[in-house]
């Protein structure tokens, strides 16, 4: 059996972080195995699916790296949904509705107004030929039910361990709207049961439709794919990332400098209690991967701790990895092993490349000047090695008297304008624009 995951995003927004977590999953429960990965478009609401959603997901994939084997669009799959539509009219497990959404959102009310859960009461099925036809004098359209047996569905999840849904509390999921548009309830079945879906990765808020499309693959002669939920992320404190979730897109991350592959390392162990670990390469969070290692509590999502991982991946990240990116940036091999170690960012080692061409405007404190001028008379002549800086600071402090502090911190500053920066033995041979004792 080849492992077959699937993502199946709607086009409506942009992908956030929470989304990732789903695709992230699938895509590394699908490469642990060796199998195939599906990126399936769920576009049959055409009024509110964007072909730039379409696009921008799978360019904030790409960036990511999760490549997908096959690529699907659910709205070129119409006559394949309406198939098993008429499978299940004819199985007598579908049938037509015709309360308004006032009039269901009533009963909701007076359900919970009783002290009962809200479920559909199935009234639709009782209608007289009189009613049904005064419904369709009035223009009233059906939206479509899938009628459920009423018992408990059990399976067991990958991540919540052995899982029950009694379908006598779910109210039968509505398949088809009153235009005629399918929901994404039956177009997943359909699709997962022909595309030898083997494995669904999703949140854990899916729970009970899992136990409606069990029914529903069962009622096509479909096998059951293997599930697992997984827990929803929430904020830093336990806050609900609703309001947060548009700052949250994938396309802010990459815009706001971010590394794939640190975005990567930390969804890969939240919500474990594996410690979140630096990855550079794809393959290592593909060989740590344990679907089973996630627990069931609400996942704690933090900017700041993201933003800590994006340093340390980069502070870790070989030359090889991201030349192209540094050429583009006219930073040299020397000068990212140079620098990388003090970087929040790939883009601040533009910025040192500009000093080491360019050179810095010198901070020098007043009381610093003589001593300045002293050292720059003792900095040996060209070329520069990595031994230059040391040689060079012992002549001045046998010069000078000064040692530490005092004496390492207005060279730095005086050589690149900052308090801050890479070890001066790896940065000096590099600067370009620093005159040699003369």
């Amino acid at each position: 059996m080849t492992v077959t995951t699937r993502f199946a995003p709607s086009p409506t927004g942009l992908l956030h972080i929470g989304n990732l977590r789903a695709a992230l999953l699938s895509w590394l429960t699908a490469r642990k195995a060796g199998g195939t990965f599906i990126l399936r478009i769920d576009d049959t609401d055409a009024e509110r699916s964007k072909e730039e959603y379409v696009e921008a997901a799978q360019r904030d994939l790409t960036w990511l790296g999760l490549t997908w084997d096959r690529f699907e669009r659910q709205s070129e799959r119409l006559e394949r949904y309406e198939a098993a539509a008429q499978t299940w009219r004819e199985q007598g497990r579908l049938y037509a509705s015709y309360e308004t959404p006032q009039e269901l959102d009533l009963k909701r009310k007076r359900q919970l107004a009783m002290g009962k859960h809200p479920v559909y009461d199935r009234s639709a099925l009782s209608l007289s030929a009189e009613q049904l036809a005064a419904y369709e004098a009035e223009g009233r359209r059906p939206h479509w039910r899938f009628k459920l047996d009423q018992e408990r569905v059990e399976w067991v999840d990958q991540i919540r361990g052995d899982t029950s849904v009694d379908c006598a509390s779910v109210s039968d999921p509505v398949l088809i709207r009153e235009d005629g548009g399918f929901l994404y309830t039956p177009c997943s079945v359909v699709d997962d049961i022909e595309m030898g879906v083997t494995h669904v990765v999703r949140g854990e808020d899916h729970v009970a439709n899992t136990a409606t499309q069990i029914q529903m693959i069962q009622s096509l002669g479909g096998e059951v794919p293997t599930f697992a939920h997984h827990s929803l992320l929430v904020g830093a404190e336990g806050e609900a990332l609703s309001k947060r979730i548009g700052s949250l897109s994938l396309e802010s991350l990459a815009e706001e400098g971010l590394e794939p592959v640190a975005v990567l390392s930390l969804m890969a162990r939240l919500g474990t209690a594996d410690p979140v670990e630096p990855r550079t390469e794809h393959q290592a969070l593909v060989d740590g991967f344990d679907i089973g290692r996630f627990g069931r509590a609400p996942a704690r999502f933090s900017m700041e701790e993201l933003r800590q991982l994006n340093a340390k991946v980069l502070h870790e990240t070989p030359y090889s990895a991201v030349s192209a990116r540094l050429d583009a940036l006219g930073v040299s091999e020397a000068l990212w092993s140079a620098v990388r170690g003090n970087l929040e960012r790939l883009e601040e080692a533009s910025e040192w490349a500009q000093l080491v061409e360019n050179g810095a405007e010198p901070v020098i404190a007043e009381e610093d000047a003589e001593f300045v001028a002293q050292a720059m008379a003792l900095l040996p002549e060209r070329p520069w090695d990595e031994t230059t800086w040391k040689s060079w600071t012992d002549a001045v402090k046998s010069a000078s008297g000064r040692k530490g502090k005092a004496l390492f911190m207005p060279l730095r500053k005086a050589l690149t304008g900052r308090e801050r920066g890479p070890e001066m033995a790896a940065l000096l041979p590099l600067l370009e624009n620093v005159p040699a004792a003369g």
